[in-house]
This record gives C-alpha cells, structure tokens and sequence, in this order.
C-alpha cells in the first residue's frame, strides 16, 4: 500500500494503569472496509474513539488522508462515527434526522434539501421521509443513521457494531446493503464488531485484536484458512486443535505425530518448521469427510459418532476418537433422503487433506 488512506503508527493508549491499546500500527486503503475484529475489552472501540477524536493516544500517531490527527478535535476530522445505538432523534422525522448534520455547513436550503433527498434514495428510504423513528423498523433506523452519517461526505466512517441491534435474518440483508452503499459512496468504512461472520461478509481486510493488541491483519480468507496462531484459529469460525510433533519434514509436507489420532498424518508445512518440533494441529470441521466405509485417502482416522445434531443444510457430529478426545465434524446434506447416513453409536471413519490441516507454532 504505496499511500495509504489511514495510517496508525505505535499507537498505545493507557487508562491510569490499565493498558487498552498496546502498540498498534495499520495501514487502511482509501475506499476499503476494514474491520476491527475481536471480543470485549480488546481494544477495538478504543482504537475507533482514536480514529474519531473522542480519545488522544498515549503513544504513537494517526494520519488521515496525510493529514496528522494530533490536537484536531473531532468535529475539523474528515471522519464520521455511527453508533451502535443509532443516536436517532425521536421527535424528528426521518429527513430531518438525516439533514441534521447539514444545519451548520455553508449550503443553502434548496441545497440541504437535495443532498437529504440524495441520501434517503441512497439507502432507499425515499418515501418513508416524512414518519418518525418509531414508525419504521429496526433495520429502516440502521438506515436513517447510515444516511445521517454520509449526508456530510465524511472521508471515513466509522461504526461501532453497525447490525448488532438486528436479528439475524435482517443482519444478514443488511450486511450486503452496506457494501453495495459503500462501493456506490467509495468511502472509506471502519467497523468494529465482535461478530466474524459479519467481519468475514462485509471486510476488504480484517485485523483480529486481543489484549490490546493486533493479533493478525488480511483478508478474510487468509485469516480463516491461513491463522497465525492458536488464538486467531480459536477465535475465527469452528475448529478443533491437537497437539502434535514433527516427525519428518520433505518438501512442502510435514509428517505429524498426533496423540489423539493414535496415527501419523500428513499436513502442509509452514516456515520454520523443524524435525522433532512441537505443535498444534488443527482442522476445521468442514473440512472433513465422514463415511461409514474406510475411504483411499491420505489421512484416515477412525471414530464412533457420539453426539448427532441435523440443521437442515448441514449436519453437526461429534465424533470420539479412540484416546477419548472428541472431534467436530460438519456433513452437509446434498440429498433429502436420510438413508446411508452414519446414526449415533456408528463406527466412522474420517479422513482429510493435508492443505485442510493446519499446522500452528504459537
């Protein structure tokens, strides 16, 4: 990122003794969404409040757009924040909520009017201008606030937890009308959210956040397929982890001793691996294959289906190894017929590519 839009530089802040934020450097492209991903008290908000004024750094510094934010108070930043509570007047209309913003900026009334009227079509709420908040529903308010926040063309915006106050069907919708209203705007988006599907849906990149600290920044598929550490591959999506040793490297491959498999497999070896090395080696549940006939595969291991739960698309097993440890396992459903599929108590087998593993060292 030759020039980038956003730049954090070693930012730490302290409250008193406790450190929130320690040592943070990113970089965020101009028009990209980038999300703040981690769970609570990690930092997250804390480093959004930087971005918008509403704190000053212990350490470090942020540039927005070339310009260094020290000193500039959040009202002169180039930057707009959505609250997780939307912040709507009750009393206040729809455009007036939306052209609140636009009272104190150097534009004629003819003018506010149509960028309120621009906005509202942006987020397609044209003909619900005139009702109250408590007139429209939950996501039509995520909206109103969506367009307040735009009406004054802020350079960045921020949202803190923007679809937490939705259901999960709504969140869902939404999620892709915030990206289309984001490409259509080319602003710049930095959301904070403790969801990762909702991460993983809306983000260009994402930075995992623990402690204070940035744990791994990348897309949204480096981090689900490619963690850096045991505590990125816990927090990202299903997975279910071994300990493990090194028992022969060749090539790009790595044989692993794992105790709970009662067998050697063969996974994808990572930089700096070394012979006798101990490990973690992790899968995803998706990532196996489960049958009830021992499959021609690199990496069997066999099992008897403990726990059985059926969701329609998909299918959860729980499956207990012959050490006694228990491994997930996600089927999914492609015929509507029942028939040939393993049942609780069934002796299984489970086999897995050696990319499908993950080998971490830390």
């Amino acid at each position: 990122m030759a020039d980038p839009f956003i730049r954090i530089e070693g930012v730490s802040k302290k409250f008193g003794t406790f450190q929130a934020v320690q040592d943070v450097s990113l970089t965020v492209a101009q028009g990209e969404i980038f999300s703040l991903l981690g769970g609570s008290g990690c930092g997250k908000t804390t480093l959004l409040r930087m971005l918008a004024g509403f704190e000053e750094p212990t350490e470090g510094r942020i540039f927005i757009d070339g310009q260094d934010m020290a000193g500039v108070p959040p009202w002169q930043r180039p930057v707009h924040m959505m609250f997780q509570s939307y912040a709507l007047f009750p009393h206040m209309s729809v455009e007036k909520n939306v052209g609140y913003g636009l009272k104190h900026e150097d534009m004629t009334a003819a003018a506010r009017k149509a960028r309120v009227a621009e906005m509202l079509e942006l987020v397609q709420l044209s003909p619900f201008g005139h009702r109250k908040p408590h007139q429209i529903s939950g996501g039509q308010r995520q909206r109103v606030a969506l367009a307040r926040a735009l009406a004054r063309q802020p350079k960045l915006l921020l949202l803190d937890e923007p679809l937490a106050a939705l259901d999960k069907k709504l969140r869902e919708h939404t999620q892709f009308e915030l990206m289309s209203i984001q490409e259509r705007t080319g602003v710049t988006f930095i959301v904070v959210t403790h969801d990762q599907e909702e991460a993983m849906t809306l983000s260009d990149r994402i930075a995992v956040m623990d402690k204070g600290r940035v744990k791994q920044v990348g897309a949204p598929t480096e981090i689900y397929e490619y963690p850096n550490s045991r505590f990125v591959a816990g927090f990202i999506g299903s997975i279910t982890a071994f300990p493990g040793r090194v028992s022969a490297l060749a090539g790009d491959m790595a044989t692993v001793q794992v105790a709970a498999f009662q067998a050697a497999v063969q996974a994808r070896a990572v930089p700096g691996l070394t012979v006798g090395q101990e490990v973690t080696l992790a899968v995803r549940p998706e990532k196996l294959v489960i049958s009830q006939a021992r499959p021609e595969a690199e990496n069997v291991i066999e099992g008897q289906v403990k726990d059985l739960a059926y969701f329609g698309k998909d299918s959860l097993y729980r499956i207990t190894l012959p050490s006694g440890d228990l491994i997930s396992v996600h089927s999914v459903n492609a015929g509507r017929s029942a028939g040939g599929r393993p049942d609780w108590d069934d002796k299984v087998y489970l086999s897995f590519a050696p990319p499908a593993a993950i080998l971490l060292v830390e």
